[in-house]
């Protein structure tokens, strides 16, 4: 197994655990409940597919390969027990760079109880402690308002926009690039957190 897969992540009422075949039923619900809420930002080929639409069982099998090769982290997000989004980090790359780049997206009927926030800073401290990264990015489309919020909870560093940067929905979108370095959060991002919800 690669190192830090795989894994389990908990912080109060949230866990981060592998995403498994046995949650489609679950997930496949979720995305269909949340389609309007999501698809927006859903990032997309810009080639037409070839062949039938993949399962779920193979879309989780892709991912646990990937995971195994250590460039992605699979996460599905449980909140009180139950499946409600899912957090990736992915485009792990090591040597000089030592980066990674994390995704999310959570059910719009937990959206505002800090789920997210708190999955991608448990997420954020596996990859600096765990794999030894240096840096983390997240790229959200300008007009993202809730993936917005995330980063600004969190105190991710604006570093701009990158221009057509991600195929979504038909057509290469603009994304503002926000990241961290270990240097920004020497004590973990999740304890920064913990810090600005008391405050």
């Amino acid at each position: 197994m690669a190192t830090g897969w795989p894994a389990v992540l908990t912080e109060g009422d949230v866990t981060l655990r592998p995403l498994r075949r046995r949650d489609q039923d679950a997930w496949m619900s979720l995305r269909a409940t949340n389609a309007a809420w999501l698809e927006p930002w859903d990032a997309t080929s810009p080639v037409a597919p070839t062949g039938p639409r993949p399962t779920f069982g193979a879309f989780v099998r892709t991912l646990s390969n990937q995971a195994r090769s250590g460039s992605t982290l699979p996460f599905a997000v449980d909140y009180q027990g139950g499946l409600v989004g899912q957090i990736t980090v992915s485009s792990i790359t090591y040597g000089s760079l030592r980066s990674a780049s994390i995704g999310y997206w959570v059910s719009q009927h937990v959206a505002g109880r800090g789920i997210v926030p708190t999955g991608v800073a448990l997420a954020t401290d596996h990859c600096f402690r765990v794999l030894d990264l240096h840096r983390v990015e997240i790229n959200i489309r300008p007009e993202n308002g809730p993936s917005l919020r995330v980063v600004e909870k969190l105190g991710f560093r604006d570093e701009g926009v990158r221009e057509r940067f991600l195929h979504i929905q038909g057509r290469w979108c603009d994304h503002r690039t926000f990241a961290l370095t270990t240097e920004e959060v020497p004590d973990g991002l999740l304890a920064r957190w913990r810090a600005s919800r008391s405050a």
